[in-house]
């Protein structure tokens, strides 16, 4: 490798969707710039394998719509985006329950209305503490007082009750913890952008996401298969033993890699979660909708072939559930039971396609959780990703969105 070939501006470290939005910024802002990757794609988290002729995103993801980032920077149809139905089924002891937002389909109204789901007194408190997200500016709900997710729907007036049907279920497989200690902030942010728009997956797998960012990079700026092995006062050594110079260096990696390379920075704590895929010769919900728990036996599951179809081969369906933590023994086989129950069908005809467990696969972000903060570290020296921000795709584009600010005015200083 080449000093004098490889010499840039900037390089980024890691190409998930946060250091890619850096590239494609300072490229766009006539900056020099090579993004080098450990993996032999693009997407970090936000990958898509084919296994067997289905698609299996790795680890449950979605896409939305109503996040500004995603607005700014994807051609929303070139993504063929299938959507879910806007709500939900709770599975409970006593039976099946839905909520879908009745301002998208009026037709659900007399079921919230009946009484099943919440008593009057939370439907109202519910509709209060939506309508108050869907219309007030972003910047009111980043600037109200912070607690727990579980203190905030008590300020609200919503009943325990409530809590532990509707919004304990919904939230664990959101924020990947089921005890409701994520940020409120953080909670009211979200719940306004799935109000505001649609909940999607591309028809190509999540992987088309960050594949859409690469394809706007300069030819020749991405490396992958090029793991940095450490920083040095010039650029970044990579494990080959090369060095490649640059002004700037911006890391984007998962908080693992982001450690060995800046150990001064302090990360939190991240979620696990596991994702099983199994293959059932029909679907056994039959709609594009997710399911979850009020004994939270699993986070959510869905049939991921009746959202999107090409998921799977003509005649299959695909369905994949997440649970909190690692696989165990013993654990697919009680999930396996839980998923019979809830789906009201007998689960001895469907195979285990895989398993995907990310380790890292949310930040713990416990009130009082910043919004946003500096991607600076030292003089030349950045970090962007989902930790500095709202752990979301929207937290990601735009934690590499300011990196990029940053650098373009320290280069330009």
């Amino acid at each position: 490798m080449s000093s004098a070939l490889d010499a840039t501006d900037v390089l980024v470290v890691g190409a998930g969707v946060a250091g890619l939005a850096c590239a494609r910024d300072l490229a766009a802002a006539g900056v020099s710039v090579r993004v080098v990757e450990a993996g032999d794609a693009v997407g970090g988290r936000m990958r898509s394998d084919r296994i067997e002729g289905f698609v299996v995103d790795r680890g449950f993801q979605v896409l939305n719509t109503a996040y500004p980032q995603v607005r700014r920077r994807f051609n929303l149809k070139e993504l063929r985006l299938r959507p879910f139905t806007p709500g939900f089924l709770v599975h409970t002891p006593t039976g099946r329950l839905a909520f879908s937002d009745p301002t998208r389909r009026p037709r659900t109204l007399p079921e919230l209305l009946s009484g099943r789901l919440a008593g009057p007194r939370d439907l109202a408190a519910l509709g209060l503490l939506s309508a108050r997200d869907v219309l007030l500016p972003a910047g009111r709900l980043k600037r109200r007082p912070d607690t727990t997710a579980r203190t905030a729907f008590a300020d609200e007036g919503i009943s325990e009750e409530f809590v532990e049907r509707f919004f304990r279920p919904f939230v664990s497989g959101v924020f990947l913890e089921d005890e409701l200690k994520t940020s409120a902030r953080v909670f009211h942010l979200v719940w306004r952008s799935m109000l505001r728009g649609t909940i999607c997956l591309p028809n190509d797998g999540i992987g088309a996401v960050p594949r859409a960012l690469a394809a706007g990079l300069p030819e020749g700026a991405l490396r992958l298969e090029t793991p940095a092995a450490g920083l040095t006062e010039g650029g970044v050594l990579t494990a080959a033993g090369a060095e490649i110079p640059a002004r700037a260096v911006v890391v984007a990696t998962g908080p693992g890699p982001a450690s060995a390379l800046l150990p001064e920075v302090a990360l939190p704590d991240y979620r696990t979660v596991t994702t099983y895929y199994h293959v059932a010769p029909r679907s056994p919900l039959g709609e594009p909708t997710l399911l979850v728990d009020v004994r939270r036996r699993f986070l959510n599951t869905c049939v991921l072939s009746d959202v999107v179809p090409s998921y799977a081969p003509l005649g299959r369906t695909l369905i994949a559930t997440s649970v909190l933590g690692r696989d165990g023994q013993d654990r697919e086989r009680e999930l396996r039971a839980a998923l019979g129950e809830a789906y009201g069908t007998g689960t001895d005809g469907w195979d285990l396609l895989t398993v995907r467990t990310i380790e890292d696969a949310l930040p713990v972000m416990a009130p009082p959780h910043p919004l946003t903060r500096t991607t600076r570290v030292a003089p030349g020296r950045y970090v962007c990703g989902d930790h500095r921000a709202t752990g979301s795709v929207q937290g990601a584009l735009a934690s590499g969105a300011r990196a990029a600010r940053e650098v373009l005015a320290d280069l330009r200083h």
